[in-house]
């Protein structure tokens, strides 16, 4: 009774198919979720519509996490994009890249994923218990020996820790496994919310709130940052910007705000135009229609919301001719439609996060296994582990391809 090869702990994406790829190699398993149903954030990944994964190749995938990408060589070697497909369309789950770059279940409907999931785990016998939150992991000495929850003793030779990060805490996610990793003697670096969005201190983005801005780049402006920057489409909120480009742009932007309080940024409105290029557009527009007034001149790069405001901010009347506006506000508003400055004030923390940004150091870690250096037997995989990227397919490859190198039990 109660005695398993292995244990998972946490029924994410990383979890589940933990679970799964140990039960392919002939272990008996056993799934704890401290919820009441299984894979409660992954239903609700990307609005919904769960974005698997993307179509970049091993390499620059993992440029796209920084400096830690390299830690996932070996997961990717193992479950790359292609690979992951391949283990859908196995376990009944078409999918496709609409637009090439990102993929998804057929039907954009992360049930199809989490049901199709749930039915392997149930062919392969898993035994899955729910509603077990896992309140420690057992030992001796320096080998796992089981885990143990609020009502029960379960012992196995293996735990893997899948329990997620700090983000959606509605979904379960409390840091569960930053306290069960540190009682083994792991560390946890500075955890931040990532994803998510911004508030800033200017108000005029609350008129513009009707558009999506698209291809618009966001960079830090402060010198010893400069290179932190994201492209995305752009929406203005009531208090701040949304969109994928800010969610990027996020997990760059807490760790910052948290050191300096606030962070002046730079937002390219105009689809990646400089100053020249605006001057140029300017003097297309007016040999084309020398009667249009600068509302007019900018609405093929700019909705109406956004060029009111910006002129508004350097004191030109929108539906006057641009040559007629004094010199100094035309150099001015030609400078706010290459550069619009706004101030990142903060943020709604983790309750609006998708990911958390820090987790347990990697230095502990076998990317070769994902086994614990410090206790035998213990593996971690997903989002638990101090490496997240950004939004586009990237968090959730990382997850699956973890987990199932983890399930592998290589030690």
């Amino acid at each position: 009774m109660n005695r398993y090869d292995v244990i998972v702990v946490g029924s994410g994406a990383a979890g589940m198919i933990a679970a799964i790829k140990a039960a392919r190699e002939g272990k008996k398993v056993l799934l704890l979720e401290k919820l009441s149903k299984l894979g409660a954030k992954l239903k609700a990944t990307g609005g919904g519509r769960c974005n698997l994964t993307n179509t970049l190749g091993n390499e620059e995938f993992m440029a796209k996490f920084g400096r830690n990408g390299r830690f996932m060589t070996q997961a990717l070697n193992l479950l790359d994009h292609k690979a992951l497909i391949a283990f859908f369309q196995e376990i009944g789950v078409e999918t496709h890249a609409p637009d090439g770059f990102r993929v998804f279940p057929l039907g954009h409907d992360s049930q199809t994923i989490l049901s199709a999931l749930e039915d392997e785990l149930e062919r392969l016998h898993v035994e899955v218990k729910t509603s077990q939150k896992v309140t420690e992991i057992l030992h001796e000495g320096l080998h796992v020996s089981g885990a143990k929850t609020d009502s029960q003793v379960y012992n196995a030779p293996n735990v893997i820790i899948a329990t997620g990060g700090l983000g959606y805490p509605t979904l379960g996610a409390e840091g569960d496994g930053y306290t069960l990793a540190s009682s083994l003697g792991h560390t946890t670096t500075e955890l931040f919310p990532a994803m998510m969005p911004l508030l800033t201190k200017e108000t005029w983005g609350t008129s513009c709130r009707a558009d999506t801005l698209p291809k618009v780049e966001l960079r830090v402006d402060i010198k010893k940052y400069k290179n932190l920057k994201a492209l995305g489409d752009l929406i203005f909120t009531k208090s701040g910007i949304r969109g994928p480009v800010v969610l990027d742009f996020a997990r760059e932007i807490t760790p910052l705000l948290s050191k300096l309080g606030e962070v002046p940024i730079i937002a390219n409105l105009t689809k990646g135009m400089n100053e020249d290029d605006i001057l140029r557009h300017f003097k297309s527009e007016i040999l084309k229609n020398p009667d249009a007034n600068i509302e007019q001149n900018l609405l093929s790069i700019l909705p109406k919301s956004v060029i009111l405001e910006l002129c508004r901010l350097t004191d030109v009347d929108a539906s006057m001719k641009f040559n007629k506006v004094e010199g100094k506000n035309r150099a001015e508003l030609v400078k706010i439609l290459a550069s619009t400055p706004l101030t990142i004030t903060g943020h709604e923390g983790f309750k609006m996060a998708m990911i958390t940004r820090g987790g347990i150091s990697l230095k502990e870690i076998d990317p070769q296994t994902m086994q614990s250096r410090l206790m035998k037997g213990v593996y971690f995989c997903g989002e638990v582990m101090d490496l997240d990227g950004p939004c586009g397919g990237y968090n959730l490859q990382w997850s699956f391809a973890s987990g199932y190198l983890a399930g592998c039990l290589l030690s």
